[in-house]
């Protein structure tokens, strides 16, 4: 029996020669990943930060669900376009995908998230900041709840600057003056804070790529 449902595409890896699994996170499912047949017709589908709506196979003998009858909810033509948000989405991706273990997933995570995507997706200019934004929202929507007091054994000389950011709205955290390779830094520095409460490392590679476009 199908099951009508919506995800977001965090990573896809070849299953077999015309197959993919697809590593999502999902609004029914949580983190979970799903087996895509004839996969070669709808590559463009399966881009990091996707959002689709699909059919979704049950499969009482195996745990891995296949998906199908994909159609993008969202064109994301503002991410697609530019160069920096694509480069912000892949980082995005690859932190919920190396964070998220595989069906769990916080209530309310993927409406959360959902909402994060479509904000850059809408953003014309100052957009530079976001992934710093993304991080710590994305450690209150797991729970971690950062403040200064939190964060600071793993910031050194970055404390001002994130002071900035946790006193300041979206809109005005997008216009902190910061370099790339002060971005670079202090990301790297909020990832510590994450390993330290998913006792897990992370081993971010897209945020290299990040501060080369910036």
């Amino acid at each position: 029996m199908r099951e009508a449902d919506r995800i977001i595409v965090l990573h896809s890896t070849a299953f077999s020669e015309k197959s993919l699994v697809i590593h999502c996170l999902s609004r029914q499912y949580g983190r979970r990943s799903f087996l895509v047949g004839n996969a070669t017709r709808s590559m463009a589908f399966f881009q990091p930060l996707n959002i689709l709506d699909c059919e979704i196979s049950p499969n009482p003998k195996s745990s891995l669900f296949k998906a199908s009858g994909f159609a993008s909810a969202h064109s994301l033509t503002g991410i697609r376009s530019s160069y920096g948000k694509n480069a912000i989405s892949m980082f995005m991706a690859e932190v919920l995908f190396r964070a998220l273990r595989e069906e769990t997933g916080e209530t309310g995570l993927f409406e959360w998230m959902e909402g994060e995507i479509l904000l850059l997706d809408a953003l014309e200019q100052s957009y530079a900041n976001f992934h710093i934004r993304f991080l710590l929202d994305f450690a209150s929507a797991m729970g971690f709840s950062p403040s200064m007091e939190a964060l600071m054994p793993f910031l050194e000389d970055s404390c001002t600057v994130a002071g900035e950011f946790l006193r300041s709205g979206v809109a005005d955290s997008m216009l902190i003056p910061l370099n790339g390779r002060e971005r670079s830094q202090l990301c790297a520095k909020l990832l510590k804070y994450l390993e330290f409460h998913l006792e897990s490392a992370l081993n971010i590679r897209s945020l290299s790529v990040l501060q080369e476009l910036q």
